[in-house]
């Protein structure tokens, strides 16, 4: 694959802020951006807001979760120990 380069400007604690918090989730700052172009590309919109915002994908994700629930479906009783936890995890293999 042929790499390019796109220069920015942007403040410099901008770019340092930025970067720290990449590094904070195990990102380097080119891996977040490149991130951010491909979702550009798949999904061609640019959302701007201060609010958290979910993805469909997670959406939907949720949306089955509470469904599950609901119906009782994937869920497990409470566990008052891990040993107690890791046999029920155990006997689901």
């Amino acid at each position: 694959m042929n790499k390019a380069i796109i220069a920015i400007k942007t403040d410099r604690e901008v770019k340092e802020n930025a970067q720290a918090l990449a590094s904070e989730l195990g990102l380097s700052l080119s891996d977040v951006l490149n991130a951010s172009i491909r979702n550009f590309i798949r999904t061609r919109e640019v959302r701007v807001s201060a609010a958290p915002q979910m993805t469909p994908e997670l959406e939907a994700l949720v949306s089955r979760a509470i469904n599950d629930h609901r119906a009782g479906r994937n869920v497990s009783k409470p566990f008052a120990t891990i040993k107690e936890m890791d046999a029920h995890l155990d006997s689901l293999t």
